[in-house]
């Protein structure tokens, strides 16, 4: 069952070349740096102006945007290796970290591929043979169904023998894509078809396996390290339960349901895995564990994990360093004996996405960025940045470390409450409500913890001073034609400045006068509201109300301005001096625009069909996603004006419907 080790004696290197983009480029470059190697970067034409390609000292260009074109082309990068002179190449996470055929290129190619052997991926690689594997080694897995019949009938009648409620999983998949959960035998058809369409667009394989849900389960995952010279240990766990689409937003260690006797046993049965596989590097041993304490074997990611950080927290250890030694040949820093754990680390991901639309993928340009330095961020974005349409939402990991599970948490809630992200919409606030739900805060979040308590999650709370009063302090401030708008000169009461201003997507009518006492009155409402400006600063303004100074955070463009309510990102346009809009232009019209920029993967409909409300149209992929674009009403499908394989950007029509046609 090993995985046979293909290099035994050392393989010394100079130069590694990043295969990989942003954040986890940059991290990988911080510790080359440190240990004295010199870093290649890879590009899209997206990324010309990207950090990464900035840290380097060399980067090469290898292809358009769509990861197709260039992440993922496994001979641009090895060329770009050959041209740079690198003779090393870290994969990062995603895109190709966990493709066989890329670490098999290297190698073929005389690079020292830092990961895994091409055997060992390909054996992780394909659920169904990694569950094979790992029963014989003795670890727990989840019944279910592996077979090759992948034919409806066969994958029913397999379902009912295992017993509602089922998970659909991509046999190739990773990410949480290609997989569904069936609670029930009339949805079983519907929801293996759209698994199989993304699965095939994915990672092109529709096969998928079937496996017993787990209701109500925690995520938990064991980082392991192997070594060529038969060594293996485990770092401790990771608690990575509170999720979305199955994929991960907060992550933290150690669990706060695992005791010492579970992690060590959890431990053991995953550096058993890795001895026995013959495994080499860093990876992860994902688990499902039920309220009972039992664990079932879910998958190996035969990589490093974009939530390695709260581990490197709680062990003082840098986990790339260990990935360079041990591909240099080295044996493992540490035994198991000698490695120690101390206090709580807890991670957060922050996603260029709206939360309160089904968390859709967000893109654009970042106006204002600011982070604490209290917290570790790792990020490849600021202010200035372009956020684009064609990779992961992830723009940030943001850590907290503490002696206390409490600590960590209480200084990352505040910390997340002190960052701004203007521009665009991210799950910021969404984070914040997290960290502070009263579930989470005990320890007890689960898989189910975000679809459970989705609403207070998604609800802004109500900030002490209106959003269209703090909207129209800062427009009146920042307007260059308000500097004429001094304290009133005429012997009648101040004239109000009449304002309408649009907060998300609600407008409001507001007032604003300097009085003679130098204070700004906004009337809204039915109440007038008096505070004074104390500062007008490039993306801050500040106010006195009755003696308490707080701090507007804004970016203005314009009509248009984003503004910091509590951890909330909000934005405002001023429609004071825009025209009015044309009658029955909010009216529906039958137009299917794309919810956001992205590639049409494909199209369930023609022009001249039938269609009813809510019959899938296209489906369009973005930031790693796939979104079902639905008919808004019932009628004839007059035109559809895209193709598979085809760029749209937000906003762009897609399709015409004539209603009860």
């Amino acid at each position: 069952m090993a995985t046979a080790r293909t290099v035994t004696g050392p393989t010394p290197f100079r130069t590694v070349l990043v295969a990989n983009r942003g954040e986890i480029a940059l991290r990988i470059m911080r510790t080359a740096r440190r240990a004295g190697y010199g870093v290649v970067a890879v590009y899209s034409s997206a990324d010309a102006g990207a950090r990464h390609v900035e840290m380097a000292d060399r980067a090469v260009h290898i292809g358009e945007a769509l990861p197709s074109q260039s992440y993922l082309a496994i001979d641009r990068i090895i060329a770009a290796a050959r041209e740079a002179g690198a003779d090393a190449v870290h994969p990062g996470y995603g895109f190709l970290a966990e493709n066989a055929a890329f670490a098999r290129a290297c190698r073929e190619a005389g690079l020292v591929f830092i990961g895994p052997s091409p055997e060992a991926i390909e054996a992780m690689g394909n659920k169904a043979g990694a569950k094979a594997i790992m029963a014989e080694a003795g670890v727990p897995v989840v019944p279910g169904y592996q077979g090759e019949d992948q034919s409806p009938a066969r994958l029913a009648a397999e379902a009912e023998r295992i017993g509602y409620p089922v998970m659909i999983k991509a046999v190739a998949g990773g990410g949480g894509r290609g997989m569904r959960l069936v609670t029930e035998a009339g949805r079983l058809a519907d929801l293996l078809a759209q698994a199989k369409s993304e699965a095939s667009h994915a990672f092109g394989d529709p096969t998928v396996i079937l496996e017993r849900a787990i209701v109500d389960p925690r995520h938990i995952e064991i980082q392991v390290f192997g070594d060529r010279h038969g060594g293996a240990v485990h770092l401790g766990e990771r608690d990575c339960s509170v999720q979305r689409r199955h994929q991960k937003l907060v992550e933290e260690a150690p669990s706060p349901a695992v005791s010492p006797e579970l992690r060590a046993a959890m431990g053991e049965t995953a550096v058993n895995a890795v001895r026995a596989l013959g495994y080499e590097g860093a990876g992860t041993l994902e688990f499902l564990l039920d309220r009972t304490g039992a664990f079932y074997f879910m998958e190996m990611n035969t990589r490093l994990q974009v939530e390695h950080p709260v581990t490197e927290l709680i062990t003082g250890l840098d986990l790339v360093e260990w990935q360079f030694r041990i591909a240099a040949g080295e044996r493992l820093p540490l035994d198991q004996e000698a490695i120690r754990f101390a206090g709580h680390a807890i991670e957060v991901r922050l996603c260029a996405e709206d939360p309160a639309d089904d968390f859709m993928p967000q893109s654009g340009r970042i106006a204002h960025w600011a982070m604490p330095e209290t917290l570790r961020v790792e990020t490849a974005v600021g202010a200035g940045s372009e956020v684009p349409p064609f990779y992961d939402s992830m723009i940030a990991k943001v850590i907290a470390h503490g002696a206390s599970r409490e600590e960590a948490r209480r200084k990352l809630s505040h910390g997340l409450a002190q960052a701004a992200v203007l521009g665009l919409k991210t799950n910021q606030g969404f984070l914040a409500r997290t960290l502070d739900h009263p579930v989470f805060a005990a320890g007890e979040a689960t898989t189910g913890f975000v679809a459970r308590h989705a609403g207070e999650l998604t609800r802004r709370p109500q900030p002490g001073l209106p959003l269209p009063v703090a909207a129209a302090l800062v427009l009146y401030a920042t307007d260059t034609a308000s500097a004429h708008r001094g304290t009133a000169r005429h012997l009648g009461p101040p004239l109000p400045v009449p304002m309408l201003i649009e907060v998300e997507g609600e407008t409001a009518e507001v007032g604003v006068f300097r009085a003679r006492d130098g204070r700004h009155h906004v009337v809204f409402g039915g109440e007038e509201f008096a505070l004074r400006i104390v500062a007008v600063e490039p993306n801050g303004l500040g106010l006195d109300r009755d003696g308490t100074i707080s701090r507007i955070v804004y970016a203005r463009d314009g009509a248009m301005l984003a503004l910091q309510s509590g951890a909330d990102a909000v934005t405002i346009r001023d429609l004071t001096r825009a025209p009015a809009a044309a009658a029955g232009a909010e009216a529906g019209d039958g137009r299917l625009l794309a919810a956001m920029t992205g590639r049409i993967v494909a199209v369930h409909v023609a022009a001249g069909d039938t269609v009813v409300a809510g019959q899938p149209i296209v489906t369009l992929e973005a930031m790693k996603m796939e979104h079902v674009h639905t008919a808004p009403a019932a009628g004839r499908l007059a035109e559809i004006v895209v193709a598979p394989g085809e760029q749209v950007t937000a906003h762009r029509l897609i399709a015409r419907i004539e209603p009860g046609a």
